[in-house]
């Protein structure tokens, strides 16, 4: 059976009008099964998108999509504490945990588990099944072995992202504002001037990273479409796209023809240099070498 696709959350600070478009035209025209909604990043920001929520998933729900609700990944207030409670309370929709204080909050009802909690062996993968989850988005620096490994012991179902900048960490620290001689907590909502991410420089000018407000993401974009039909011979029951400034509709209608076995990997990956405008592409991760490395199809990133 072809792998489910997912579309996680938008990490960055688009305006709450982009924001609800963004998702309309994903439940309009977008081959996607899954779609993961809510502010994971800063609470600073839930409150332009609140109004818009409701109109949001109903859309979604209505084109046929699994609407699942996003928490924050890093909880650093009371406010913000009594704010995740407040999503893990409702039952209507599925709640995707990216913290442990989540996971705890979610005990024994059906949840899925975000890419943001680091799951890495049986172990851990037992425990949050125990625990209720139902679905696990793994960390993208895992290699196949890994990954592989993991799916064999069919737990759970499994997600590996496939497209899309990765999460790497998050701060309690905002570098967007620090970046602008900001604080924090008057930060103007700077993250807002740069929608796909902030490009972060080596000492010799190479993009290396990119920042958005208080997460720290990897500069190129993740790119597993040679992979897709490795994943889904181990056993990868969903491939998770992150959404990035470009044309995701677009991007989605390639995995969903490499999932069904549709289109050959290299057109999709032409196809997808296309859509992406020159941001490079790595899969580094996944052949267990350097995360920005590349194999394969992909072109090494120097």
């Amino acid at each position: 059976m072809a792998a489910r696709l997912t579309l996680g959350p938008v990490f960055y600070n688009w305006a709450p009008e982009r924001w609800r478009d963004f998702y309309f035209r994903i439940a309009d025209e977008a081959p996607v099964d899954v779609v993961c909604v809510g502010e994971v990043v800063c609470s600073k920001r839930q409150p332009f998108l609140d109004p818009m929520l409701p109109e949001v998933i109903e859309r979604l729900q209505a084109a046929g999509k699994e609407v699942v609700l996003a928490t924050l990944a890093l909880i650093m207030t009371r406010r913000e504490e009594e704010g995740v409670r407040e999503v893990c309370r409702q039952t209507d929709l599925p709640v995707e945990a990216n913290d442990f204080a989540a996971v705890s909050m979610l005990a024994g009802r059906p949840h899925v588990v975000g890419p943001l909690v680091n799951v890495y062996n049986e172990g851990t993968l037992g425990y949050l099944a125990r625990n209720g989850a139902t679905r696990v988005s793994l960390p993208g620096e895992l290699p196949a072995r890994s990954v592989g490994r993991l799916a064999a012991a069919g737990l759970v179902d499994l997600e590996v992202q496939v497209f899309g900048r990765m999460p790497l960490a998050i701060s309690a620290r905002c570098y967007h504002a620090r970046s602008r001689n900001l604080h924090k907590d008057s930060c103007q909502y700077v993250c807002a001037d740069d929608p796909d991410g902030m490009d972060l420089d080596t000492l010799d000018g190479e993009p290396f990273l990119s920042v958005n407000g208080t997460q720290t993401l990897s500069y190129t974009y993740v790119n597993l479409a040679a992979e897709v039909a490795e994943l889904q011979e181990m056993g990868i029951t969903h491939l998770r796209l992150a959404p990035q400034d470009v044309d995701m509709v677009g991007v989605a209608r390639c995995f969903r023809e490499l999932a069904d076995g549709a289109r050959e990997a290299g057109q999709a990956i032409a196809r997808l240099d296309a859509l992406c405008d020159g941001i490079p592409f790595s899969n580094g991760y996944f052949h267990g070498i350097e995360g920005v490395g590349a194999k394969g199809p992909l072109e090494v990133v120097e």
